[in-house]
């Protein structure tokens, strides 16, 4: 007997969620349409009533990324470090986490060839970037932001290929912190402090702390999003009556 489905309203949630576990846990080329719809009970069809493409579907969880990375940013502003040796450390960080985690690494990769994402991560990455570098490029130009941002988009893709049997990971550190500052006008000084910094640090275990706060905070926003739509949806029901 086919599967006879009815539209919910928490249906594109359940989508998101599944979807977010499995491309973290498995990897994005890992995870076909047809296997978040089988596990959901769904049709591909119903799936893509909600989202056209797999693509919009990873646009989704980028987006709950940059939230998790202006969560991070804050939080290393608590603690006192500069808003530059914040970027270095998320940079050093996603770097060590492609390092060790397949699945991870096959999203960030995703990411940055999806025309639709990259376009995400090179807009919030240029409000990033000004906020970070704006002392030492104080009359750029907005298409001066953007031509950069999309330079700086390259490399960090190229660092995310990158893999540690062809380049030392301290090595890749070094040469991507320091051509992304140099781009942006960092002092030479400066920007061997920050480097040595960052190296001086045990970034592997920072990558993978944040790659479990990461996962706990998807799994938690995802779940209170959840939670939320059923709970309007019987308040609804109540009105209704």
């Amino acid at each position: 007997m086919p599967h006879i489905y009815h539209k919910r309203p928490d249906t594109r949630l359940q989508i998101v969620q599944l979807a977010a576990k499995l491309f973290i846990e498995e990897g994005y080329s890992k995870t076909p349409f047809s296997k978040i719809a089988k596990t959901l009970d769904l049709s591909t069809g119903n799936i893509t009533f909600y989202f056209k493409s797999k693509e919009d579907l990873l646009a989704q969880l980028v987006a709950e990324l940059f939230d998790f990375q202006r969560l991070l940013i804050e939080h290393a502003a608590d603690e006192g470090k500069s808003s530059l040796l914040a970027y270095c450390l998320e940079l050093t960080s996603i770097a060590a986490i492609c390092e060790e985690d397949e699945p991870i690494r096959d999203f960030f990769t995703a990411s940055y060839i999806s025309p639709v994402t990259l376009a995400l991560i090179r807009e919030n990455d240029t409000e990033k970037t000004k906020e970070v570098f704006g002392a030492f490029r104080p009359d750029w130009t907005d298409e001066q932001w953007t031509a950069t941002e999309n330079i700086v988009s390259g490399i960090e893709y190229a660092t995310i290929m990158t893999r540690e049997a062809d380049t030392p990971l301290p090595m890749q550190i070094e040469r991507t912190l320091n051509a992304i500052m140099l781009l942006y006008g960092v002092p030479e000084e400066l920007r061997r402090a920050k480097i040595e910094k960052v190296l001086q640090m045990d970034y592997r275990a920072l990558g993978r702390r944040i790659l479990a706060e990461f996962k706990q905070y998807i799994e938690e926003v995802n779940e209170q999003n959840l939670k939320n739509a059923i709970q309007k949806k019987k308040n609804q029901g109540h009105t209704d009556l």
